[in-house]
């Protein structure tokens, strides 16, 4: 793939994807919360830290280098 499609695509994951992703996870979070009550806020950061370091996974080779020059 090259850089100038993977610009384009990484802008349209951060725009529009990365937005999906965050409401997926707090929406996961309440879930959590209605389904087995409330749970200590330190769960809760983990799941955070969990998801928000989850998302890149997948797409780190998109991401690699985009701040190069062409």
């Amino acid at each position: 793939m090259n850089l100038k499609t993977r610009k384009r695509l990484s802008l349209l994951i951060l725009v529009v994807g990365l937005p999906l992703y965050i409401v997926a996870a707090v929406t996961l979070v309440n879930w959590m919360d209605a389904r087995f009550g409330r749970q200590p806020i330190l769960v809760e950061i983990v799941v955070y830290v969990g998801l928000g370091v989850l998302w890149i996974l997948p797409l780190k080779r998109i991401f690699s280098g985009i701040g190069r020059a062409e």
